[in-house]
């Protein structure tokens, strides 16, 4: 499975320029509102040490990291929800991602225009966000509608719908977002209708706070980014601050030069890296691996799943027929050096159906369709 992050945010804030350093596909970025006007798309591997420690120990002739698929979704302003500034197709974009990173200004420049005229990122996340959430408003209503329509034939999905749509109107029309209600867990039905309604304020969201070069090297001591974390800590949403223009610089450096360019303005890796880790694990998502000398691969799972979902992954036969699972630890194969090392360490585990799969797992299939 591959996680599609949206980047969204009003124009000018930054959201092109981080998406050129994140993926080869390069987004054209200008300082004038919707430049991006259809999604750009680019698909990024997630930093991984475990990874790359495999690959270096097996020297395998193929290697398949973990990815993340950016969205680069164009510039959203006031009144997208009504269709300004071509908003309802923009929104409709957000719709198919997984989690959305918000892109906030917060570095000063005269020479690049910002949308409303002044710089303060807490009204660029209430306007962005009052959008999404009048877009969902307008959706649950139709939603509610319908229900109350069908709920008259007494059909017991569409009666619980009417319930479930008018608590998220009350949560929505309050000027809060979908993700505030919580569906009971034991009515399998509830989750279905929030799921089907694919609200785009139901998303998992982090704050990438766009930065000078300035701010770099110590973001938090920028009192727009001390702001937008003061909104993260309140609802429980990640920040991740970035200066996009250096990314873009050291996207565009011989791998051999990054270090000592981090080095010199005070980094010691690409933020991009905590955007990239910030936006896979939002999902509540784990990597297992496969490793042998054809192929190093990492696989993404939800936590929680167990050896035969997780043997699914690679092809539908494994978890049909599964059998048994050899598991070791990433860094016992590292340390002892083989295979055949950690099993005579008594450190590789031989794991029934009912194994719920450890982030950093190294597993083999035994399976017979």
């Amino acid at each position: 499975m591959t996680l599609k992050v949206g980047i969204v945010g009003l124009p000018n804030v930054g959201k092109s320029t981080l998406f050129n350093a994140l993926s080869s596909a390069q987004a054209e970025a200008a300082n004038y509102a919707f430049c991006t006007i259809e999604p750009n798309v680019g698909v990024v591997p997630v930093p991984d040490v475990r990874f790359d420690a495999l690959v270096e120990k097996v020297v395998p002739k193929k290697q398949v990291p973990a990815t993340v698929e950016f969205i680069d979704i164009a510039g959203l302003v006031k009144g997208a929800s009504k269709g300004e500034g071509k908003g309802n197709a923009f929104l409709s974009h957000i719709r198919d991602v997984d989690a959305v990173a918000h892109v906030v200004r917060c570095f000063e420049d005269d020479n690049i225009v910002h949308v409303d005229g002044r710089i303060d990122p807490v009204a660029d996340i209430e306007t962005i966000e009052t959008e999404l959430i009048l877009k969902d408003l307008e959706t649950v209503q139709k939603r509610l509608d319908k229900a109350r329509r069908a709920s008259k034939g007494k059909d017991p999905i569409e009666k619980k719908a009417v319930v479930v749509c008018e608590a998220l109107e009350k949560i929505l029309d309050g000027g809060d977002l979908a993700s505030n209600f919580e569906p009971n867990p034991d009515d399998t039905d509830e989750g279905s209708i929030v799921y089907d309604l694919c609200l785009l304020t139901s998303k998992p969201m982090f704050y990438v706070t766009n930065v000078s070069e300035d701010d770099a090297a110590e973001p938090s001591k920028n009192a727009h980014v001390q702001a937008v974390n003061e909104v993260g800590e309140k609802r429980g949403v990640p920040v991740v601050p970035i200066c996009a223009a250096i990314e873009a610089e050291i996207m565009q450096l011989d791998a051999e030069d990054r270090g000592e360019f981090l080095e010199s303005v005070g980094l010691e890796e690409p933020g991009l890296n905590d955007v990239i880790r910030t936006g896979y694990g939002m999902l509540n998502l784990i990597t297992y691996f496969t490793a042998g000398e054809v192929e190093v691969r990492a696989w993404t799972i939800t936590r929680g799943t167990k050896a035969p979902g997780a043997a699914g992954k690679i092809h539908t036969d494994f978890e049909r027929g599964f059998i048994k699972a050899e598991v070791m630890h990433w860094k016992d194969l590292i340390d002892l050096g083989s295979e055949a090392a950690v099993k005579s360490a008594g450190k590789m585990g031989i794991e029934g159906k009912e194994y719920v799969v450890k982030d950093g797992d190294v597993m083999h299939f035994r399976f017979n369709v």
